[in-house]
């Protein structure tokens, strides 16, 4: 069996380059990329620690389950408003939004 600190670590690499590419990014869709890289760094703790704490429970698996779901949601609601944006202005640059309140 795989020990519980390589996918902590795995988890930790996945979550720290979500940080570093949301932070540095100035293109909409890899800040959302970013957001899903947290998101699913997230979900694999939650199931690592269901598989070694509580393997006789599902708790675990039901909050991943719960949150991949959101993620769907959240990522079908902001490409909508990427797309809505582009049709505006054109461009998907972050230094750009704020000329959304011409």
């Amino acid at each position: 069996m795989i020990p519980m600190e390589h996918y902590l670590i795995v988890s930790s690499v996945m979550f720290f380059v979500g940080i570093f590419g949301f932070i540095t990014r100035k293109n909409l869709l890899a800040v959302l990329i970013s957001i899903e890289l947290i998101l699913n760094s997230v979900e694999i703790n939650f199931s690592v620690f269901n598989r070694y704490l509580y393997p006789e429970h599902l708790e675990g698996m039901f909050f991943s389950l719960f949150g991949i779901a959101i993620s769907a949601a959240e990522t079908a609601v902001a490409i909508a408003i990427i797309i809505n944006i582009y049709r505006i202005r054109e461009n998907i640059d972050i230094r750009h939004i704020d000329k959304m309140k011409n």
